[in-house]
């Protein structure tokens, strides 16, 4: 097969679909395609689907036969070789996967018609004080009933269905901008404030103070204040259920009150949990807890229960950020189609390509500006199909990061770039992804992968920040994409991750680093104001390299070479590995293919790690959500760990394989120490595991936190794990397991969310299949 019909044939399942692709293309008959283990992804946006495109390699035979016309071709007769570069193929891929968004739009779409048509019933409420800004003191405004939001979360909850969840969530977003289509200044703040509790924020990761800070113990403190039980009968109920919202439910029905309080409001909710994020002091917690309290005596049949659990900060509603994004798209879009029709009294169909735009462009804005409220805002004020041209980068405002794609081979990487596209190669380092923002007003910041606030756990970057702006007058502000390592300065050497890892991750004083770090820079995404997103990344190097300049120990270009030449790349390889690092990434360097594509996981952008001839050729991110008593040896302490991966589209942790290897003793006692905190008598209820069998299930269940990074040999399909199983069309519910998984290290860097995801999983799964 030719490499770029296996690469297709690896988006689509397999080399059997590239044959089946072939023969339809041809005029023969042929049956559905399926991989080479016989799975296929189920009909989702942005995911494989289960038939492919026609293959180039048809188009050519077709073509060729054509010219033929009816008569044999003479022996002068020669049939045109059709060369297809990757780029074409990308295209290809990308309007199947279009065919298939617009399919899933009109599914929801008809779900949504058959809901119930309900409408808000808001209440009024006068405000006191000028702390709303949509309202002065003394203004009467229309509230949304937190009622009605926990009636949504409920029918999430009880819902497995994405795509029904869609349609519920979107249905809801369009009830709350119906609500208010006269003042779209409260319709925003509706919208923001309903979004930001549907997702358990109270804010962007990026602004401090926005947590909540509540532990176990207040928590129950507050539940048995508010209803007069014993903390010690609170604390029994909380570890036989195990969610802190059903105990509170259960709790607050068996209480009685005289007078009937007035009902909560999700903006008085949302103003209150506000509030308890920004208490401080030694009187912060009595505080809280009396405003817990006094929202617990409004509550009211489940409101009790999601008001819990947004306190701890598990809403368990199995719908995540990416669901969140295409039900608001969704519904933005269709209020301002309710809104033409009711100016213009001229009833139309809303396109559905229209909504598939919507969907594109909130996508592509919240990549550069993950804020809700300025998505909204923007969407609301100058139309969701104009989103991008208002929502440019911002320095401040971090960009959700391009991410690589692994592979296992140089010759696989000369199979991606054919001879047509440049690319080049760069050192992978071992430490963490850094992004360095410096404003207009001279403030620097520095986020993380997952766009949180790490400025204050680095101050040593910060004098080698401002020691690099004294260097160049001309710079008034940028974005930089760079690897945080820990370094020996006397040696001039780069440190294990592990060593970085030691370094305390808050409040840092610059006179109490013992670990130096130095940073390596290798894109730059913002100069001046400017945008560099749509440059290539040979134009992004020129402005990063013709406007900074390294400091010894301190800061850094990444090294990188440009070569087809496979020794040359094997010898780079070699000599990264020598010098430190995890092994190479390789980057399209000119063209559209190279641009910078926030948030996505590109093929234009590889990751070749030193053992890449091992197994998949990249290790896993998986989420620890239990534990098995160790036996003999490992009395004690565990003797090994269920792990699992995250579904992007549900918010749900699915089961995916069992490991005990590559732990020492010692590590077993520290992960003893830092686990049995996290133990529960029940898995939680975003887990996904095989409930029916015994294989499946650990002797103590843990509070999904902590992540390992582990090294597999390959992927098998397995009745006992769930990985993936909603994409695959395999009997029984069959997912994905891993064999011969073996522990690297703990990734206290990552959040459950920037754990390998269950689509990941897939994809790799059918590389594999695609290739045997």
């Amino acid at each position: 097969m030719a490499p770029q019909q296996q690469t297709l044939a690896r988006f689509f399942g397999g080399s059997k679909a590239t044959e089946a692709s072939k023969k339809k293309k041809a005029g023969t008959s042929s049956t559905t395609s399926t991989s080479a283990a016989n799975s296929s992804v189920k009909s989702n946006p942005k995911k494989r689907a289960a038939s492919p495109p026609s293959s180039p390699e048809s188009k050519s035979k077709k073509s060729s036969a054509e010219e033929a016309g009816s008569s044999s071709p003479t022996k002068k007769q020669k049939v045109k070789k059709t060369v297809i570069t990757y780029e074409e193929i990308g295209k290809e891929i990308s309007a199947h996967r279009k065919a298939q968004e617009l399919k899933e739009i009109k599914e929801v779409s008809e779900l949504e018609k058959k809901l119930p048509e309900k409408k808000i019933t808001v209440t009024s409420e006068k405000t006191k004080s000028k702390d709303s800004k949509t309202s002065a003191t003394g203004t009467t405004t229309k509230q949304i009933p937190y009622a009605r939001l926990v009636e949504v979360f409920n029918e999430l909850e009880a819902e497995s269905g994405r795509l029904k969840n869609l349609a519920c969530a979107s249905r809801f977003f369009l009830e709350v901008l119906k609500s208010y289509k006269d003042d779209k200044e409260q319709a925003a703040t509706n919208l923001i404030q309903v979004t930001y509790l549907m997702v358990n924020r109270l804010g962007p990761d990026y602004e401090p103070d926005l947590e909540l800070g509540l532990g176990e113990t207040i928590l129950l403190k507050a539940l048995a204040t508010s209803t007069g039980r014993s903390l010690a009968d609170i604390r029994k109920d909380f570890h036989k259920q195990g969610d802190i919202g059903i105990v509170a439910k259960s709790s607050r029905s068996r209480q009685s009150i005289m007078f009937k309080p007035k009902p909560l409001t999700v903006d008085q909710v949302f103003k209150n949990l506000k509030d308890i994020a920004g208490m401080t002091g030694s009187s912060s917690q009595a505080k809280k807890i009396g405003i817990i309290n006094k929202m617990l005596t409004s509550c009211e049949g489940d409101e009790a229960k999601f008001l819990m659990r947004s306190l701890e900060g598990k809403l368990r509603i199995n719908f995540g950020q990416k669901s969140v994004l295409i039900a608001l798209s969704k519904a933005i879009i269709e209020f301002e189609h309710f809104l033409k029709v009711e100016e213009t009294g001229k009833k139309r169909k809303l396109k559905e390509g229209d909504i598939a735009e919507a969907d594109e462009q909130i996508r592509l804005s919240f990549s550069q500006i993950p804020n809700y409220e300025i998505i909204i805002r923007k969407s609301l004020e100058f139309g969701i199909l104009q989103l991008v041209d208002h929502c440019g980068l911002q320095s401040g405002v971090p960009v959700k990061p391009m991410l690589a794609k692994p592979t296992k081979s140089i010759t696989e990487i000369l199979d991606q770039f054919d001879d047509n596209r440049e690319f080049t190669c760069e050192y992978k380092y071992d430490g963490e992804r850094a992004q360095v923002h410096l404003m207009d007003d001279g403030l620097l910041k520095i986020y993380s992968r997952n766009s949180e606030d790490m400025t204050g756990r680095y101050p040593d970057l910060i004098d080698v920040m401002e020691e690099l702006k004294s260097l160049n007058p001309e710079i008034k502000s940028f974005i930089l994409d760079c690897e945080c390592v820990a370094y020996d300065v006397d040696k001039d050497k780069i440190l294990p991750f592990q060593v970085l890892s030691t370094r305390k991750r808050k409040d840092v004083k610059e006179e109490d680093i013992k670990v130096r770090i130095c940073l390596f820079a290798f894109d730059m995404l913002l100069f001046n104001g400017e945008s560099l997103l749509r440059k290539s990344l040979k134009e992004r190097r020129e402005f990063l390299h013709g406007n900074l300049k390294t400091i010894k120990t301190k800061f850094q270009f990444a090294t990188k070479m440009d070569s087809r030449d496979i020794n040359e790349i094997d010898l780079f390889l070699t000599q990264s590995i020598k010098d430190s690092c995890e092994g190479l990434m390789i980057k399209a360097l000119n063209g559209p293919p190279s641009h910078y594509e926030p948030s996505k996981r590109s093929n234009n952008w590889l990751k070749l790690k030193k053992d890449y001839l091992e197994g998949i050729g990249d290790s896993l991110d998986l989420i620890v959500i239990g534990g098995y008593i160790g036996k003999g040896k490992r009395t004690g302490t565990y003797g090994g760990f269920l792990l699992g991966s995250y579904n992007q589209d549900t918010g749900e942790i699915e089961s995916i394989c069992k490991i005990g290897t590559g732990f020492s003793d010692e590590l077993l006692a520290q992960l003893a120490t830092l686990l049995k905190p996290k133990e529960l008598t029940k898995p939680k209820a975003s887990v996904i595991y095989s409930s029916g069998n015994s294989a499946a299930q650990p002797d103590v269940w843990f509070e999904p936190e902590v992540l390992f990074e582990v090294k597999v040999a390959d992927f098998t399909t397995s009745p006992v794990y769930k990985a993936g199983y909603r994409y695959l069309e395999l009997s029984g519910d069959r997912g994905i397991s891993l064999r011969f998984p073996r522990f690297i290290q703990i990734r206290d860097d990552k959040d459950v969310e920037d754990a390998t995801s269950s689509e990941q999983i897939v994809e790799m799964y059918q590389n594999q299949a695609s290739l045997q």
